[in-house]
C-alpha cells in the first residue's frame, strides 16, 4: 500500500515529463534568436521569405532544426512533413511525394528548392500558387506588414512555434533596417518602385 502511494506522489511531482517548462522554452527562444545577423530587405524578398518559411513551418516535424543543415519536405495526401532523411536514404519512397530540399538560413528564414518532378507536377504547383495568392491577398489587406509576422502562432507545435517567433523577429529587424516597418504591403511596394 505504501508503495502505491509513493508511485502516485512521484507522478505528481513531475508535472512536466517532456522537460518543456518555462526555462527550457525561454532557452530555446533565446537560442533561436541568438547570433542572427539580418540585412535590410525589400518587401518582395520579405514576402517570399515569409511565405516560404511559413510553408515549411506549417509542415509536421518533431525535431529542432539546425541552421545550414538540409532537410526534406514530403507530401502525403494533403499534409506535409519535414524530415531529416533524404529521398535517396529512403530507398523505396514510403514517406510520400518529395517536394524538395529545405535549409534553415542564418537569419532564421527557410529556403525551399523544389524537386525536379515536383516542379513539373501541375496539381502541386497549382496548390502552392493558390496558397501564395491567398497569402499575398492577406498581406494587402492589413494596414501594417508587422501584423502578419508570426510572433505567436498557437496552432503550431513547439519547435515550429519557436522558429516562427524567431522568423518574425528576424524579418521585423530587416524591415526596420529597410525603413518599411509599420508600412502596409502596398506602401512598401510603392516605396520599392520609387527607388
Amino acid at each position: 500500500m505504501v508503495f502505491l502511494i509513493r508511485i502516485k506522489m512521484n507522478k505528481q511531482s513531475n508535472p512536466n515529463p517532456q522537460g518543456k517548462g518555462l526555462v527550457p522554452v525561454l532557452d530555446c527562444l533565446t537560442g533561436s534568436r541568438a547570433m542572427v545577423s539580418v540585412h535590410p530587405k525589400h518587401i518582395e524578398q520579405i514576402s517570399r521569405e515569409l511565405f516560404t518559411s511559413l510553408f515549411v513551418l506549417h509542415s509536421k516535424f518533431q525535431f529542432k532544426p539546425v541552421v545550414g543543415k538540409s532537410y526534406w519536405l514530403y507530401r502525403r495526401s494533403n499534409s506535409f512533413q519535414l524530415s531529416m532523411i533524404s529521398p535517396t536514404e529512403w530507398g523505396e519512397n514510403n514517406f510520400g511525394q518529395i517536394i524538395g530540399e529545405c535549409i534553415l538560413q542564418k537569419d532564421i528564414t527557410w529556403t525551399l528548392t523544389l524537386d525536379e518532378n515536383t516542379a513539373r507536377n501541375e496539381e502541386l504547383m497549382t496548390l502552392i500558387e493558390n496558397r501564395q495568392r491567398e497569402f499575398e491577398q492577406a498581406l494587402s489587406t492589413v494596414d501594417s506588414i508587422d501584423k502578419v509576422l508570426p510572433f505567436y502562432l498557437e496552432s503550431l507545435p513547439f519547435y515550429q512555434r519557436v522558429f516562427a517567433s524567431a522568423l518574425a523577429s528576424s524579418l521585423r529587424d530587416s524591415m526596420f533596417k529597410s525603413g518599411i516597418q509599420g508600412l502596409s504591403y502596398n506602401q512598401a511596394r510603392q516605396l520599392l518602385s520609387e527607388q
